[in-house]
């Protein structure tokens, strides 16, 4: 009986596509993890998932004209992002409409576009797991793609946090102090593009935003210490990435939206039990 369950929990183990959703996880569960801390403390979650639904139109255009692979998916993504997060500031600063409205004009174009596009094209069955992803089919190609996006990101936002973490709390304070305020923030941006555009094939498009949110959202409602928002937010997203690949295994459910699922679970707990800001403390 003993030797029946070991077998069935390291079942998941025996296969290599499972091997490689599980290292995809842990990279993109810790990178997102880490990264969210930046979107909680800059409180704007909802550019960020804009800016996600924006991918969509970018990787239809890029099949379009060289065919699906990795390289075209990621640069179409890329350039899609850019263009709908600066043509929004543009139509901003060169009209009445306010940046999140332009914002929200353009994306919802932009990702109309690209499911008109990816249909016209023949290419349905891909269409699902742009929009909800299939973290059980990377390939080696959207592994590599994911740890060399990691590891910049990671890199660079551990090595610039403290100048990073001053902006977002007090920008004229770091501008008086010579902190390039404009370029660091676009850096930002640019930084949470790339951490999107890993998670596509995990979590899709639509899903990515709550891979980006959620564990430093979990935190914080545990710590006031900004540090561990990064660390403790990659912790747990990597955890609940990498276990949302074995329930998704033995539950038979697709495993992008349950590593989504269990954050949001994971934050309803934590809404509820924690010991500082839960509910039932406040009650």
């Amino acid at each position: 009986m003993m030797n029946e369950i070991i077998d069935w929990l390291a079942e998941p183990l025996q296969h290599q596509f499972n091997l490689r959703a599980l290292v995809a996880a842990l990279l993109i569960g810790f990178t997102n993890g880490y990264a969210s801390a930046f979107v909680v403390l800059r409180r704007d979650a909802l550019k960020v998932g804009s800016l996600s639904h924006a991918l969509l139109p970018g990787i239809a255009v890029a099949i379009l004209i060289t065919g699906l692979s990795d390289w075209s998916a990621f640069l179409g993504a890329l350039i899609a992002a850019l263009i709908v997060g600066l043509g929004s500031l543009a139509v901003s600063r060169g009209s009445r409409i306010d940046h999140d409205s332009a914002l929200a004009i353009l994306y919802t174009a932009a990702f109309s576009a690209g499911i008109v596009i990816l249909r016209r094209i023949g290419v349905q069955n891909e269409l699902s797991e742009w929009l909800f992803g299939s973290i059980m089919h990377m390939s080696n190609g959207d592994l590599w793609v994911s740890f060399i996006i990691a590891l910049v990101a990671l890199t660079v936002m551990t090595a610039l946090q403290r100048p990073l973490v001053m902006m977002l709390f007090e920008p004229n304070v770091a501008a008086s102090l010579g902190v390039p305020v404009r370029a660091l923030n676009y850096l930002l941006m640019g930084l949470l593009i790339l951490i999107l555009i890993s998670s596509l094939q995990a979590v899709g498009c639509i899903l990515a935003l709550g891979l980006l949110v959620t564990p430093a959202a979990i935190m914080f409602l545990f710590t006031n210490a900004t540090s561990k928002l990064f660390w403790g937010g990659g912790v747990i997203g990597a955890v609940v990435s990498v276990a949302a690949i074995f329930i998704g295994w033995w539950a038979d459910i697709e495993q992008g939206p349950t590593i989504v699922l269990l954050l949001g679970a994971a934050f309803a707990v934590a809404f509820v039990m924690s010991p500082r800001y839960g509910v039932l403390k406040k009650g």
